[in-house]
């Protein structure tokens, strides 16, 4: 049985070791933000979807597309930020 790791899962993640943290730390700390990236890509993925299948009638709920394509954006745009932040320090 072949044992899948999580440098296979999230594909061009190899997170740059932060200076005075512990490896594992380090490590498992920059596979979470790549893994906040696949998250926040999937949620707007999702909210486009909704927004595809959404009932455009006048009593429909129309914002709720929106609310998860914005809470992906934003999540893209926290991780990505925090991603150049750690590895211009860790440069």
């Amino acid at each position: 049985m072949d044992l899948i790791m999580l440098a296979d899962i999230v594909p061009g993640a190899d997170p740059t070791p932060i200076p005075g943290m512990d490896g594992t730390v380090s490590e498992l700390f920059g596979y979470a933000l790549w893994l906040l990236v696949l998250a926040g890509a999937a949620a707007t993925g999702f909210g486009v979807y909704k927004l595809a299948v959404a009932d455009k009638s006048r009593h429909g709920g129309g914002s709720e597309p929106f609310k998860w394509m914005g809470g992906g954006i934003a999540a893209v745009l926290l991780s990505g930020s925090l991603i150049a932040i750690i590895n211009g320090i860790a440069s």
